[in-house]
């Protein structure tokens, strides 16, 4: 990352009249009781509700043999198991193929490819989910009507409503994992040992064998992980395409406990619990493999790359490279838009009188809940990644300066969301602030909390990034002419890291706008957000309202993405490296 914002003489020469306010005193204290409360509590209240009785408040294991003697909590976590497995299989093996393509070989129109994949990269599964419905349900889906009055059969062609279909959507939006952190690692690896043992007649295969393939392993393994976790902990596909479905997994498991009156918290919180070590795990391991991923970088230098010629391969290859954007992107936002367009979605899209703007009007001047969950997602994102930022960038800031003893405490607590499900996050939450002395279910400072601890460690990372790239010689000059440390923050280093916060802002905000998992646990009727009134929609019947709800939310959501690698470029590709699965 570079840093192009310039400090002046006279900046430099008025942090002498800045007040010398003592940092370790006030504000650093400060922050470590906000993370308690946005970290510690939620988890250790998780912890202790899993271990408590909800009649008696007695400690005890009742909770966890209540939760996982059921046989379809059994069955929940073999389905879960066998999705994840599934799911992280597919996508590694197409990502893998994807990013092959598009940096080792001369495929045309790469960069489109990368882009579109880039766009599904943002794009919600749950919001696939809902597009593949349109298409690919038994009776309505379109998909489906066309294939029988094509072939005239009887039978659908697809049938989405499966532990097969909900496999086929995650996974074709779980591919960006490995294809980014594979694509990645081929663009920075050095192309030698391929020149060479193409030069001694090495055949294609037998490079990408011996030579590529385990050049990428960190990886591919990574991005295999990162798909199951993704997999495992998600919510939204599965309640949109597995509970009609009647096929349990961990996620939808969860959500049926919580939604008991009153909630079965002790055993939402035990049932969450292996969710919680599997990830933490996973991601441990990840971590270590990515941390190795430097020892193919032996030169630091790629010499002359020669991109293998596909010859009359070159449009098949393109082609087959078009198939993932086409069913995550073309496709899906096709549907939704016509649906969005429709009277009646069921009609088919170019029935005669069939296309209108009735449900845009209908769902943003008629129903006054829906619109209002837009601007409640607005201003709880707007904020929470205003939090979020802030508590990041001083955390970052105290420990790669090493200002304070007890800075890597911070460190790890605003990293420990990394390893939290969404959904287990959100049960954490309502277990600790549904009670004295601080109630806030209900209100909207939970969610805004709530988005806010489970992005946070997207800020850091990236805080830790921005300051570890940022020279400390004029922060030094700083302190000499006698300014405080807050002086020199406010004067010299926010300015230099101007653009890279917003950029990190605009990311926690894109995440928090397009969340589910979370929002769904904690949303009451005057807090709802734009994700749960999809949600509420769908299981309604509404599917135009869903989608022109979806569509508006997605439109957000690229101007945004827009603005991220528009304005700030280069730096903010730290999106595709910073993600966490929810």
């Amino acid at each position: 990352m570079s840093v192009s914002a310039s400090v002046t003489p006279d900046a430099i020469g008025r942090v002498r009249g800045v007040r010398n306010i003592p940092l370790s005193g006030v504000v650093w204290p400060l922050i470590a009781v906000v993370l308690v409360f946005m970290v510690m509590l939620p988890l250790g209240w998780l912890v202790w509700t899993s271990l408590q009785s909800d009649t008696t408040d007695q400690f005890t294991f009742a909770n966890y043999v209540d939760a996982f003697r059921s046989r379809s909590s059994l069955i929940a976590i073999v389905n879960s198991l066998v999705l994840a497995l599934g799911v992280a299989t597919g996508a590694t093996i197409v990502g893998t193929l994807l990013a092959w393509l598009i940096t080792r070989t001369d495929m045309p129109f790469r960069g489109l490819v990368r882009a579109l994949i880039l766009a599904s990269f943002v794009t919600p599964s749950f919001l696939g989910a809902i597009a593949w419905i349109l298409l690919a349900s038994p009776n309505a889906g379109w998909l489906n009507q066309m294939w029988v009055a094509v072939t005239g059969a009887k039978a659908p062609l697809f049938n989405i409503f499966s532990l097969g279909g909900a496999m086929f959507v995650m996974a074709i939006y779980a591919i960006s994992y490995p294809f980014t952190l594979v694509a990645a690692t081929l663009d920075q690896a050095p192309s030698e040992y391929e020149n060479a043992a193409r030069t001694l007649g090495a055949g294609l295969l037998r490079i990408t064998r011996s030579i590529t393939l385990p050049l990428a392993a960190p990886a591919i393994i990574s991005g295999f992980i990162l798909s199951f976790l993704e997999a495992i902990a998600s919510f939204g596909v599965p309640a949109f395409i597995l509970i009609p479905a009647r096929q349990p997994v961990v996620t939808i498991q969860l959500f049926s406990m919580f939604s008991e009156f009153p909630p079965l918290l002790g055993q939402a919180a035990a049932y969450g619990m292996p969710l919680l070590v599997v990830t933490a795990v996973l991601l441990i391991i990840q971590r270590r493999l990515l941390a190795r991923r430097s020892f193919t970088l032996i030169t630091g230098k790629g010499g002359t790359f020669r991109r293998v010629g596909l010859g009359a391969w070159r449009w098949p290859a393109f082609a087959l490279a078009m198939v993932a954007p086409l069913l995550t992107v073309l496709l899906p936002y096709a549907a939704m838009l016509l649906v969005s367009l429709s009277v009646a979605w069921g009609k088919g899209p170019f029935a005669p009188g069939n296309l209108s703007f009735l449900w845009y009007y209908k769902t943003f001047f008629d129903t006054v809940a829906a619109r209002n969950s837009l601007g409640h997602s607005l201003v709880f994102c707007f904020t929470a990644a205003t939090i979020a930022v802030t508590i990041a960038t001083l955390v970052a800031y105290t420990r790669a300066r090493r200002i304070i003893p007890g800075s890597a405490v911070l460190g790890f607590l605003a990293m420990a969301p990394f390893v939290v499900p969404g959904i287990v996050l959100a049960i954490g939450f309502y277990a600790a602030y549904s009670h004295p002395p601080v109630k806030i279910v209900g209100t909207a400072w939970i969610m805004i909390m709530a988005f806010a601890t489970q992005f946070l460690p997207i800020a850091y990372a990236n805080g830790m990034a921005m300051f570890a790239t940022l020279s400390v010689d004029l922060e030094n000059a700083g302190r000499i002419l006698g300014a405080s440390r807050i002086g020199v923050l406010r004067l010299i280093t926010a300015p230099l890291l101007r653009d890279p916060l917003l950029s990190s802002w605009m990311l926690v905000f894109i995440s928090s706008f397009r969340e589910l998992s979370t929002a769904i646990f904690l949303f009451v009727g005057g807090t709802a957000v734009i994700t749960t009134m999809i949600f509420d929609f769908s299981s309604s019947g509404y599917y135009e309202s869903v989608c022109v709800l979806g569509i508006t939310m997605m439109l957000v959501v690229f101007a945004a993405t827009l603005v991220v690698y528009g304005v700030f470029g280069a730096r903010s590709n730290r999106l595709q490296s910073a993600e966490v699965p929810s």
